[in-house]
């Protein structure tokens, strides 16, 4: 029996920690043959040559498409998926997979997503139907919904939002995030491995800080990070500070935060990649998430962890009650995590369910695999007609 070539995309570590599960359940079913492209900021040397982690893995990289992000200026990334768009062409054409699949709402993936439209190549998007108001990654992931043939939503209101678009319902599905299952999986590290591997003490509380620019906001990513480094000064808690994306003004932000680490060596660490088990122990025992990630609304309600949400960039997603929303300013920084590590806000947080984890089994990877082997793909599954809601 000839089996189906399914082709997987990453361009961040992020993403990898996402769709690790996946792969490796594509891996493991003989009815399929895995593919995998690493892209974007994998290939980076200022973002730590990430693609390593994969090959570290087990998972063998058929193709590596280099796109020379730096957290520049927007022209830069734009130039960036041109030369993505040439070369995720080639690659796609060469592989001649029979579905390729995207997760998230990253710029870059502009570029194969193109590429695979225009090649008449099924593709399968993970994470669609959300919003994030505050960043230009909300039209990116709307327009890959559209190009799609397959959509894996991780809530039931995005699933909806998805159908709203004109989308078949038979096509979307509902299974939770996947990044989440390693949190039923393998076990996480211990608070000590934490302490050990970080150099830290969590005798005090701790916060993760990680801060994106906020890319419908042009020109305000020197004031922001400005107050968010001086809220976290003010608020006396020891801090964990991770890399930001290659979003424009990236560069800006972790050249900050660099140096107040570098100035500041007994309260803050720089750890630009964490990798996602580690990650993922950090939102376990740590105190309080500060910034503006989307890990904040999807995976660190699984641990009950309170999240100081600044500003815009995640307006619009589901939330858990864990999300203290504050605006980009110290004050309401500050206020925001005294509110969030207290000992009522915390214990408020005691019989909270994870929105994003609608199983809570750890399966939420082999249902999307189940559905990416036994799809009928015909002239009809790319073809697609534009579902009126009643």
């Amino acid at each position: 029996m000839k089996r189906r070539k399914i082709c997987v995309v990453t361009t961040s570590r992020a993403d990898f920690g996402l769709l690790s599960g996946l792969i490796k359940a594509i891996q493991a079913d003989p009815a399929l043959r895995l593919q995998v492209i690493v892209s974007g900021m994998h290939l980076s040397r200022f973002f730590g040559q990430t693609w390593r982690d994969v090959e570290t893995q087990g998972i063998k990289i058929d193709r590596k498409i280099r796109l020379r992000l730096s957290g520049g200026s927007s022209l830069e990334n734009l130039n960036s998926i041109g030369r993505g768009m040439k070369e995720f062409g080639k690659s796609l054409s060469e592989l001649r997979p029979d579905i390729v699949v995207l997760l998230g709402d990253r710029f870059e993936l502009l570029a194969p997503a193109v590429s695979a439209l225009l090649l008449g190549i099924p593709i399968a998007h993970i994470h669609g139907g959300e919003l994030t108001e505050g960043a230009i990654d909300d039209s990116v992931r709307h327009a890959i919904t559209k190009m799609a043939s397959l959509h894996f939503a991780a809530t039931e209101a995005y699933r909806k939002r998805i159908i709203q678009m004109g989308e078949s319902p038979e096509r979307v599905f509902n299974f939770g995030a996947p990044g989440l299952d390693q949190i039923h999986g393998a076990p996480l590290m211990t608070r000590r491995q934490v302490e050990e591997e970080l150099g830290i003490s969590l005798q005090k509380p701790v916060a993760l800080v990680t801060y994106h620019p906020v890319t419908r906001e042009r020109g305000s990513v020197e004031e922001q990070v400005s107050e968010l480094i001086a809220a976290v000064k003010a608020s006396g808690l020891i801090a964990i500070f991770t890399m930001a994306n290659a979003d424009a003004q990236g560069n800006i932000i972790n050249r900050r935060l660099q140096a107040v680490c570098a100035e500041n060596p007994e309260r803050f660490k720089w750890t630009p990649h964490l990798g996602h088990r580690r990650y993922l122990s950090c939102l376990k025992h740590l105190s309080v998430m500060v910034g503006n990630s989307s890990s904040g609304l999807t995976e660190a309600p699984s641990f009950r962890m309170p999240v100081v949400n600044i500003g815009d960039r995640q307006r619009g997603r589901v939330r858990a009650q864990n999300i203290v929303d504050v605006p980009c300013t110290k004050s309401a920084i500050v206020e925001g995590i005294r509110h969030a590590v207290s000992p009522s806000f915390r214990q408020s947080l005691n019989r909270m369910r994870n929105p994003y984890d609608r199983f809570h089994d750890g399966r939420a990877s082999e249902r999307i695999k189940n559905v990416l082997r036994d799809v009928v793909i015909s002239l009809g599954f790319i073809k697609k007609q534009f579902q009126d809601l009643n």
